[in-house]
């Protein structure tokens, strides 16, 4: 097919390099501009614009997509896939190819639309995400959908390793996908009104740790923002990320304080509100370390109180 593919994350690197290797004729590349970063703050390209460039594609980074449309319109594309390109795309955009534009979309639509579908979906407990092709349309993810692919939440995944997981799986259902268009075996379902839920981009203030959670949820929230931006406690009044953490039955105690000296941690309240065990740890300037490492050069004793 002719088509044109929009992304800038490292979400949508192994897309673009399925539809490349299916022998897609992609004919541009659009993506986010180059943005500021490291210490000395130079201009670094996108994952995906780094990637296209690598396979030798065309490669766009309008400021504005609506001013790259013209370019756009005149490409003579059966379709675009979108994958996490981070601007809003125009009605009239959305009917220039002539299949439309699909989005992957890393949840199981209507569950989860919008900014942050794997964090949310860790977060809440969910027992199992996925993530589904879906034709856009002019609201946010509200398209009917083509394809799904569905993927449980295990007890040790965590919005790191759930990304990685649901972009390669997301890549092999659009390279899928795609051959399937115009026939029965591509029909768009519209999405029920029933289960929709929003997973708002995440806002600094949810990264500290709230000890009166309950074991279970304080353990999903942890495991939701790791590895980024990753939640945070204070020890011994220095910020301490904490990247990964298991909820465990234990004795009351009052939320925040050391239940022994293997950062088992109460949380909750009242009988049976249990406790979290912080197994990775990281602090400021540091690289993460499991909680026998941490512990070695900054001990946390029984009874002590974590902010």
């Amino acid at each position: 097919m002719r088509l044109a593919f929009l992304g800038t994350p490292d979400f949508a690197v192994p897309t673009l390099r399925a539809l490349a290797e299916a022998g897609h004729d992609i004919l541009r590349v659009y993506a986010q501009p180059p943005a500021r970063a490291g210490r000395g703050k130079a201009l670094r390209p996108s994952a995906v614009e780094a990637a296209a460039r690598a396979l030798g594609l065309d490669v766009e980074t309008p400021e504005r997509f609506a001013d790259a449309e013209p370019g756009f319109a005149d490409l003579g594309l059966d379709v675009a896939v979108v994958v996490a390109y981070g601007q809003i795309l125009r009605p009239a955009a959305l009917g220039v190819p002539r299949f439309g534009c699909l989005n992957l979309h890393a949840s199981l639509l209507p569950r989860w639309r919008g900014a942050a579908p794997i964090q949310r979906a860790v977060m809440a407990g969910d027992a199992e995400t996925g993530a589904c092709v879906m034709q856009m349309e002019a609201g946010l993810d509200t398209g009917p959908v083509l394809a799904r692919v569905k993927t449980p939440i295990g007890p040790t995944d965590t919005a790191g390793t759930l990304h990685d997981r649901l972009a390669e799986d997301g890549a092999a259902l659009m390279r899928e996908t795609l051959p399937r268009l115009g026939t029965d075996a591509a029909l768009p379902v519209p999405q029920p009104a029933e289960g929709v839920t929003y997973a708002a981009k995440i806002a600094k203030s949810e990264a500290r740790i709230d000890w009166t959670l309950p074991a279970e949820p304080l353990a999903a929230h942890i495991r939701g923002l790791s590895p980024f931006p990753g939640a945070w406690c204070e020890i011994d009044g220095q910020r301490v990320k904490v990247l990964m953490a298991a909820a465990e039955p234990a004795r009351p105690g009052p939320p925040g304080t050391a239940l022994d000296d293997q950062l088992l941690i109460a949380c909750g309240a009242g009988v049976g509100a249990g406790a979290v065990r912080l197994t990775s740890l990281q602090r400021a300037g540091r690289g993460v370390v499991p909680a026998d490492a941490f512990l070695r050069g900054h001990p946390v004793a029984a009874g002590a109180r974590l902010g």
